[in-house]
């Protein structure tokens, strides 16, 4: 496996550097050009890197390496060599083995390489000591990663946390007359200072804003009796958060705002409610679609049955995406949502996001009041082994909490 590679971003100047999410999972390393070569059985050690050397020189320049000592005492590697050596010594580590685990596809120069490697020695061999068959790593690597481990927990929760108090905190500064950016720099103020990053890039959408699913200008005026939708969350040792709250700029509900939010709130409550161990994943979206829909036929936004408009999907007019996803290292975390086609149970240290949303437009039969109003609210989930854990409660979500926040 190989660990991320550094971007650039124009010129000479990188991107900040981003470690792959599988590469941290087994690693928990943080510097690009590195292999991470695992060997069950081997005597001489199982666990090898191929890494960045030591260099004074660079070190001024860059920072400092941990280096091949460090591999081995503060990674507990088996053993590390320098990552220039790896064409020399990996085709000789897969002497004798039957197959080759390889996260195929993800990145294709490497893949290059390492079937590279392979061929060479299968026809140095004449195709008798290489791995004759490769495997994909992807979906035993991914289903692991999908279980959270205690220590994961801690790091999640932790994320949440702040991710939360950055969210207050744009709820205390936000005002009329400000612009979608200044609040933005109160969410990124936050993460900053608890040496967090932005885990994607910040959704902060005024009024008609909140329509774009995922709109990131964020440089709009923010309008003075609209709502402002904001969907941002930051990374704790690259565990993500993702909350999303709306809430009104004048700091108090209108009539038609405060129906259509509480509408989502209950969706949202009805949906966490399902997020059980034994549970179908598909159960909680499925909840907060029934509410939805009732509600929408509440405010003559549909006519018929709950039933019918659920069956013709007419719904999807307000209400287009899914209630959640997996949540980890990965915003959009990695592992299977279907099983033989079925909807898969969920398990106790899972952690998915509950996020349902209605989204208004302007047409001419919308009546005026509900007109350009966009909702989400979002919290982050961990399945337990009884009630689920909202692990961003700290946020306020109920109205009066809302209100009661922004006027203080």
């Amino acid at each position: 496996m190989a660990s991320g590679r550094e971007s650039l971003r124009n010129g000479d100047s990188h991107y900040p550097f981003r470690q792959d999410s599988d590469f941290w999972y087994l690693t928990g390393f943080d510097e690009p050009e590195a292999v991470l070569v695992i060997i069950p059985g081997r005597e001489s050690g199982e666990q090898l890197m191929f890494l960045r050397e030591r260099d004074p020189e660079r070190a001024q320049w860059d920072g400092p390496r941990l280096g091949l000592e460090g591999a081995r005492e503060l990674l507990g590697m088996d053993d590390a060599f320098p990552i220039h050596d790896l064409d020399d010594i990996l085709p000789g580590l897969m002497e004798g083995c039957e197959r080759l685990f390889h996260l195929v596809g993800k990145d294709p120069l490497f893949d290059q390489r390492v079937l590279g490697w392979r061929n060479q020695l299968r026809a140095r061999s004449k195709g008798q000591k290489g791995p004759g068959e490769i495997v994909s790593l992807e979906h035993l690597l991914h289903e692991q990663r999908l279980i959270k481990s205690s220590e994961e927990i801690r790091c999640m929760r932790r994320a949440a946390a702040i991710a939360a108090g950055a969210m207050s905190r744009a709820m205390r500064h936000c005002r009329p007359g400000m612009n979608e950016a200044e609040i933005q720099a109160e969410l990124l103020h936050e993460y900053h200072r608890h040496g967090c990053q932005p885990a994607y890039q910040p959704i902060v959408a005024g009024g008609a804003n909140a329509l774009i699913l995922h709109y990131i200008t964020n440089n709009q005026l923010l309008p003075e009796s609209g709502l402002l939708l904001i969907d941002a969350g930051c990374e704790y040792h690259n565990y993500a958060a993702d909350i999303s709250r709306t809430f009104p700029v004048s700091g108090r509900f209108g009539p038609a705002q405060r129906d259509v939010y509480e509408l989502v709130l209950a969706a949202q409550q009805a949906a966490i409610d399902q997020v059980r161990a034994g549970q179908p994943y598909d159960a909680f979206h499925e909840a907060a679609v029934r509410v939805l829909t009732q509600g929408l036929i509440d405010l003559k936004l549909l006519q018929g049955s709950v039933d019918d408009n659920i069956e013709q999907q007419h719904f999807r007019r307000f209400y287009m995406h899914k209630t959640g996803h997996w949540l980890g290292l990965d915003v959009h975390d990695v592992g299977d949502y279907r099983i033989e086609g079925q909807s898969r149970l969920l398990e106790r240290n899972m952690v998915v996001t509950v996020e349902p949303g209605l989204y208004i437009g302007a047409e001419d039969d919308i009546p005026e009041p509900l007109r350009n109003i966009g909702v989400r609210i979002e919290d982050d989930i961990r399945v337990t082994s009884g009630d689920p854990e909202n692990l961003t409660h700290a946020v306020p979500s109920a109205v009066e909490e809302i209100e009661a926040l922004m006027q203080r």
